[in-house]
């Protein structure tokens, strides 16, 4: 059966338990911010926005924080500083320090979820980041992932997580990761040390593992895990009728031990 569960520093919030506001412009955009440090998050904030049709939306303080955001629903356009690109559903969004992120809804409205940092002193932004961008970019994936040895990992055949914004790509502080559960698959059970984790369930049904337990969770819920909480995700249905199960999010600030295990850079370029 689905649950909600909040135990301390870890948290899966389910959708229906986000509590929207509307913003003060009177355009019918509502937020909700199921993430943040009134729950305990150190790093992360995270926003579900329900752009109205016709009307646009800005983090506040976007352009002294890293922005990511990915669409969840509608359509409209989203823009990183004087750049801009049609978004859809799966369309994703990465605005470096210094470059202000807005989403602007079509006439059917737009929902999307995003997660917002202040980039920590000492890091710098990367040369040329790659600011848009798809949950289905495949181009560097990490296979095979065992987890962080903790638990022993399960014998179900594992999970691929798509690396969509990251160091790599440029990307400071702030990553956008992609899960795909097939089917019987499992992305395995991890922590990480100095960072939050805040990631959804976008696509599907499946299980989200948090401190001790699986739950089960469908589209648009969230889990979040602070330092040092054991997480993972995992599609446990099998036969003719299932299908994949996806996440998406990013430890904050990202985790190297993550590009380590797909054998790339973390050197932010």
């Amino acid at each position: 059966m689905k649950t909600s569960s909040h135990l301390g520093t870890a948290r899966i919030i389910t959708s229906r338990e986000f509590e929207y506001e509307n913003t003060p412009d009177g355009s019918g955009t509502e937020v909700a911010t199921p993430v943040s440090p009134a729950v305990g998050a150190p790093c992360v904030t995270l926003h579900v926005v329900r752009v109205a049709p016709g009307a646009a939306w800005s983090p506040e303080d976007t352009l002294v924080e890293e922005n990511t955001a990915v669409v969840y629903a509608g359509s409209g356009r989203v823009h990183v500083g004087s750049e801009s690109r049609e978004a859809r559903r799966a369309s994703a969004a990465y605005a470096p320090t210094g470059r202000a992120l807005t989403l602007t809804a079509g006439p059917e409205g737009l929902t999307a979820y995003v997660w917002r940092t202040p980039l920590a002193e000492g890091r710098t932004p990367g040369t040329d980041p790659k600011v848009f961008s798809t949950l289905w970019d495949d181009e560097t994936r990490l296979r095979g992932f065992a987890g962080t040895g903790q638990i022993d990992p399960e014998a179900a055949p594992r999970a691929t997580m798509n690396f969509v914004f990251w160091p790599g790509a440029g990307s400071a502080q702030l990553c956008l990761h992609c899960g795909i559960q097939q089917p019987g698959e499992t992305f395995n059970v991890h922590l990480h040390t100095h960072s939050d984790e805040a990631f959804i369930a976008f696509e599907g049904v499946g299980q989200m593992y948090l401190v001790d337990r699986w739950i089960d969770v469908e589209a648009g819920d969230v889990l979040f895990a602070a330092p040092g909480v054991l997480h993972g995700a995992r599609n446990p249905h099998t036969g003719s009728e299932a299908r994949r199960f996806v996440t998406c999010g990013g430890p904050t600030p990202f985790d190297p031990a993550l590009y380590d295990a797909a054998g790339v850079s973390s050197q932010v370029v």
